[in-house]
């Protein structure tokens, strides 16, 4: 069979034919790019950004990739340089495998590089380039818009065969001219990582080799580069490219419609695209079936962010979102049935178990834990369990379940002598076994100690700071942290359980454990811990924010990337907002910018009819974009699973965009909690954790109801500080353990327009007929006022009704900033009109 590689070039005149010209030029007031006929075509010879800038190491050769028949999916898994994963991580042996065959490793066909023969030039911004083999033909149109260069690519067969077009390399960086690159959600960093594993399955800087990453797990359809000129190349594909994750009816999560690189197949650093992807779909080609690819290459001085922005918010309209989503439930309504789900025993599969003397209790956890026997127990989040009863008054969880999940918290710190004194001895309790363990394996991380002991107490003491012996526990675990902390400041990712001997010694502790040294700090006020936690947070900033590389808290995913990121960013911030050190929110901004990567921005979501379980929906309502990776990459469970609906992130978003003006943040913020009912089961009102679940509820997970609460909280009163420009307040806890950045409250009096309210949440206060409406209640103990903020989470004007059921003497609107409105009839009900994404508050005045 005739070999691609073997065909010769003809001209193929794409227009009208023109005489032959040596030269052709794109230029506007951003860019000026020449082309040079030479004797195997067109190169582009010079180039200029902004007049000023002068473009180096240009190219122009195109590339198509070729194979005759199906492409080989010969993995090289079996000839890595050392065993990774490992046999116990199930969940990771297939997809790295895959992860290494031809395809992806781009090694798989023939590639073909060339230079166009043919160019017209049609005006200053548009040039029609093209030229012909025997076995394809190729064609691209190239437009100027502002400092995007616009390419519509037309490939026709002319023999059968699998094809993949490329982007053509505009211009290459050498690898010492690296400032900066991305695939966003898959890798990224400062310099190239000769280490295959960590760059490709932990994302810690870009690997160099040419892989070809899916789109699956690519937040953002936006490979870029910036050198050390201060230039930055992305590519970005056009919207519709890649794949649909629920085409019509059915989950095509893992269809494969475009490809995504830093290099071009030679291996120079170059931002890449291809599509269709060799072997996979519509990659077979008859002779005479042709193939298009629509994308374009952006070109902009200055930092990397503002061109990551433009691809999301101006060619994927990411804002345009919110004007889409409706909802019929309010946040505050979920979190009001979650409450009741958690009461219920049955539900929330709460279990009592007598462990060592005392009676223990935690819900039922079905997951994966190594060694369990469906006999697994697990407790969430201790802030959002102390918050809610306290919110609300509710005198069984005060009776019932705190005691017992306080139990729970003792007895997993290990208080006997030894190497692991003070540590927790595991997330979860096996009640056949009548033990504590980790989630995958005898190990115990230093991380676990700040999750399970530091934070967890430190949240209960916030709620409870008279309690003695409780800080004694927090003094243990603190402790403990100081004595593993190393010198420079880092920890180690774990130790065994048995040689009591560093694990996972190919990873470094690239995660803010150094934030249980905070919590011990502002619960105990002795600075040792903040001077500890200070050298912590620097060596993060030095080894992990500047560098871009972080490390996950994931077990079952051998702590690849994850939401451990997110927290880092509010861990940096708290230590600001503690120190007032500079460093620390910058910091903190660093990492929540390299965050949003870990948020969905494609598919475009739209008004179309879709099925879903045999329930009609619209695109929007299931939409990817705006939900979060639990970890991404190429080995993530994102790949398979989707992203999540638990938006822990979304607070800490709404805070940044106070600090930073970013819209971004915002917008993420809000695409993630609004309308997000296709994924919340109708009954509990529990969302489902993973994407592809939709609305199945908490199913194996019933102990997310609290993380759900706690996010939600966090969420709605950093929505209230915001658009009241810090009129209402309430102080904040510590981050949650493990799912992200949500910081507990409720544990003393905030202020609404300087009167100081404790917050309180109930069934029967009051009832909206706009479940766009979001509220929280704040009770004014010394004037006798009950406060309900409410919040308008739509971008248009909502007329609502709101109902009180409380007796009442009277009642006053304010808005935003306090001022008074009207005075509203005692009774009620109260018609009003709340502004797109706006707040108003309403003082009831209680007969008591």
């Amino acid at each position: 069979m005739t070999k691609l590689n073997s065909f010769t070039f003809y001209l193929l005149l794409a227009a009208t034919p023109l005489c032959a010209q040596q030269q052709v030029r794109l230029h506007n007031a951003a860019l000026d790019l020449q082309w040079q006929q030479q004797a195997d075509g067109y190169h582009l010879v010079k180039g200029s950004l902004d007049k000023t800038h002068a473009l180096q190491q240009l190219s122009g050769a195109y590339t198509v990739l070729y194979s005759a028949g199906a492409p080989d999916t010969a993995s090289g898994y079996d000839h890595q340089p050392r065993n990774f994963p490992g046999a116990q991580y199930k969940y990771l042996t297939g997809i790295w495998r895959d992860n290494l065959r031809p395809v992806p490793m781009n090694t798989a066909g023939t590639a073909l590089r060339f230079f166009p023969g043919n160019a017209t030039q049609q005006n200053d911004s548009t040039i029609l380039f093209s030229a012909e083999k025997p076995g394809a033909a190729v064609q691209a149109r190239w437009q100027l818009d502002g400092h995007d260069i616009l390419v519509d690519m037309t490939l026709t067969a002319k023999q059968a065969g699998y094809y993949a077009l490329s982007t053509p390399t505009l211009m290459t960086t050498p690898e010492a001219a690296l400032d900066w690159g991305m695939v966003p959600g898959i890798f990224m960093g400062h310099a190239l990582q000769r280490d295959l594993i960590l760059a490709y399955a932990y994302g810690q800087g870009i690997p160099d080799k040419p892989v070809i990453a899916r789109e699956r797990t690519a937040s953002t359809l936006s490979p870029l580069i910036r050198n050390k000129a201060g230039i930055t190349l992305s590519v970005i594909a056009a919207p519709g490219t890649a794949r649909d994750p629920w085409q019509k009816d059915h989950y095509t999560q893992n269809d494969w419609k475009l490809g995504l690189s830093l290099m071009d197949r030679s291996g120079a650093l170059t931002p890449t695209l291809y599509h269709p992807v060799l072997g996979q779909d519509s990659s077979y080609m008859a002779p005479g079936e042709q193939r298009s690819f629509h994308f374009r290459y952006t070109l902009q001085t200055g930092d990397w962010y503002p061109v990551y922005q433009h691809a999301i918010n101006d060619v994927y309209h990411f804002p345009d979102f919110l004007a889409l989503k409706q909802t019929r439930h309010s946040l505050t309504a979920r979190m009001l049935a979650m409450r009741h789900y958690l009461d219920d025993d049955s539900t929330s599969m709460w279990r009592n178990e007598f462990y060592k003397g005392q009676w223990i209790g935690a819900q039922s956890y079905l997951g994966g834990v190594v060694g369990s026997d469906k006999d697994a127990m697990k407790n969430a989040d201790y802030g959002a369990m102390w918050m809610l009863a306290q919110m609300t008054g509710d005198t069984l969880l005060q009776n019932q379940r705190l005691p017992n999940a306080l139990h729970f918290k003792l007895a997993q710190q290990q208080q006997e002598p030894g190497f692991f004194q003070g540590a927790a001895t595991g997330q979860y309790y096996l009640w056949k076994s009548k033990k504590f363990t980790e989630e995958w394996g005898p190990y115990v991380e230093p991380i676990g100690l700040t999750y399970y002991t530091m934070l967890d107490v430190g949240n209960i003491l916030l709620f409870e700071p008279g309690n003695t012996p409780l800080k004694e526990r927090l003094r243990l675990g603190a402790d403990k942290l100081l004595s593993w902390q190393h010198a420079d400041g880092h920890w180690e990712v774990a130790y065994d359980h048995a040689s009591e001997q560093p694990d996972f010694t190919d990873l470094r502790d690239l995660r803010p454990t150094f934030y249980g040294l905070l919590v011990a700090y502002r619960v105990l006020k002795d600075k040792k811990y903040l001077d500890a936690a200070r050298k912590g947070a620097d060596w993060i900033v030095a080894n992990a924010v500047n560098k871009a590389n972080f490390l996950g808290v994931c077990g079952d995913a051998r702590f690849v990337p994850d939401f451990a990121t997110g927290q880092t960013a509010q861990s940096l911030l708290d230590l600001y907002d503690l120190t007032k050190d500079a460093k620390y929110k910058a910091a903190a901004i660093t990492t929540a910018r390299l965050y949003t990567a870990s948020v969905y921005t494609h598919p475009i979501p739209s008004t179309e009819a879709k099925i879903v379980n045999g329930q009609p929906r619209q695109d929007w309502e299931i939409s990817q974009a705006g939900l979060s990776f639990e970890h991404g990459g190429t080995i993530g469970s994102a790949n398979g699973a989707g992203p999540i609906l638990l938006a822990s992130h979304a607070g800490m978003f709404v805070r940044m965009f106070g600090i930073t003006h970013d819209s971004l943040f915002l917008n993420m913020a809000r695409a993630a909690a609004w309308g997000r009912d296709a994924f919340v089961d109708q009954q509990t009102q529990v969302a489902s954790y993973y994407w592809r679940a939709m609305n199945a509820g908490a199913g194996p997970y019933p102990h997310h109801a609290w993380w759900q609460i706690g996010w939600i909280t966090d969420y709605l009163l950093s929505e209230m500080a915001l658009r009241s420009e810090g009129g209402i307040s309430f102080p904040s806890g510590f981050v949650t353990p493990k799912v992200g950045p949500h910081l507990s409250h409720g544990f003393a009096p905030g202020h609404i327009f300087g009167t100081a309210v404790s917050l309180h949440l109930d069934d029967d206060f009051v009832r909206i007929d706009q479940p766009q409406v979001d509220y929280l209640g704040a009770w004014d103990a010394s004037h006798k006022n009950l406060y309900l903020v409410l919040l308008n989470d739509a971008v248009t004007t909502t007329l609502a009704t709101v109902t009180p059921g409380i007796k009442a003497t009277g009642a006053q609107l304010l808005d935003e900033k306090g001022h008074p409105l009207q005075t509203l009839d005692a009774q009620g009900p109260w018609r009003l009109s709340l502004p797109a994404a706006g707040l108003r508050v309403i003082v009831i005045h209680v007969n008591q």
